[in-house]
């Protein structure tokens, strides 16, 4: 790495958080399981193959328009669950606490995850709880595992191995409200219309649209870095590009109207609760159908596709109709934001 030191933009999610990932965790971790660098390990037990996941949650504040860390950190490893084709069964979570922290506001944090654990049908079966002196941590840090099963003919969303050329890409959502909702907290906008974070459970959704999961080639939770670097990501080394449309990008107006306000970019914002996915191009009509029959996938859209055209480059055609290739996030645009 360029510099010795720690950056805040380290954990963006975006281009410095996969230095230090490559650099230094992938380098002392190497194995064959860790180097797909996906959003779960797949293990295979006996028979059965097993997708495990772990994250932590430093977001501030701790609540929030829609929503608060407890059912951010619950939601957050279900959905990483969810886009490896596992069916989410149980969860470990472990608190590190600042001394003087409300007892009565740890009590709504675990009713959120309680909550949010019954939606999602996992258990909660494990914990670990650590007390700091005051000003040795900020209020309260959540880290969460989970494991769950994948059910034959999913193994091939692991990775990315399996996205063909014309293969069309849909994005489950809106872009950017769990981060316009942070910042609204942060700053007291006061905005026409309340922006909730989405951060939610997605199995319930995943599992409609994997009923044949051959026409699903690959999904992602678009949370830090945003779509933008999801889409990086997906094509990074690979011998096909992708090209998005702005227009297809859906976007709530007050997320935009804030981005223009502080010169944000959606697509660099994140998210809790959407989902880029690559399918069968023939079923992607019918992928949208029924991702707008889901109270979560009402805003689906197909925004691109899958081309020859620019090997391991995203390039997105404007509303105005001109082109720009689409970097990762480079920074941090909003610093715990998850």
């Amino acid at each position: 790495m360029s510099k010795k030191i720690i950056r805040i933009g380290h954990g963006s999610g975006g281009r410095l958080s996969r230095e230090l990932i490559e650099e230094i965790f992938l380098k002392h971790f190497q194995n064959p399981m860790l180097e797909d660098l996906s959003d779960s390990a797949r293990i295979q037990l006996g028979a059965e193959h097993i997708s495990f996941t772990t994250d932590s949650y430093v977001i501030d504040p701790v609540f929030f328009p829609g929503g608060d860390i407890g059912q951010l950190a619950v939601s957050g490893t279900v959905n990483d669950l969810c886009v490896s084709g596992a069916i989410p069964k149980y969860l470990s979570t472990g608190f590190i606490i600042e001394e003087g922290f409300p007892v009565n506001d740890l009590i709504q944090i675990t009713k959120s995850m309680a909550r949010e654990a019954d939606e999602a049908g996992i258990k909660i079966v494990a914990g670990d709880t650590k007390v700091v002196r005051r000003g040795q941590c900020d209020k309260i840090f959540i880290n969460t595992s989970g494991v769950g099963i994948v059910p034959e003919g999913r193994e091939h969303l692991k990775n990315q191995d399996s996205i063909k050329v014309g293969d069309k890409i849909i994005i489950t959502g809106t872009l950017g409200d769990h981060a316009i909702a942070i910042l609204s907290a942060r700053e007291n906008l006061l905005l026409d219309e309340e922006i909730l974070s989405d951060a939610t459970p997605l199995v319930s959704m995943t599992e409609k649209v994997l009923h044949n999961p051959a026409d699903v080639r690959f999904m992602r939770d678009i949370t830090r870095g945003g779509l933008a670097t999801v889409l990086v990501e997906t094509c990074h080394k690979r011998s096909y590009g992708i090209r998005i449309s702005e227009k297809e990008i859906p976007t709530k107006k007050s997320v935009r109207a804030v981005c223009e306000l502080y010169g944000f970019d959606p697509l660099y914002l994140a998210n809790e609760g959407k989902i880029m996915m690559v399918v069968n191009p023939d079923k992607a009509e019918l992928m949208i159908k029924t991702l707008k029959q889901h109270r979560l996938g009402k805003h689906a859209s197909i925004a691109g596709e899958i081309t020859d055209k620019h090997p391991g480059k995203v390039v997105m055609r404007s509303i105005v109709g001109g082109q720009r290739i689409v970097e990762m996030l480079s920074g941090e645009m909003l610093p715990r934001i998850c």
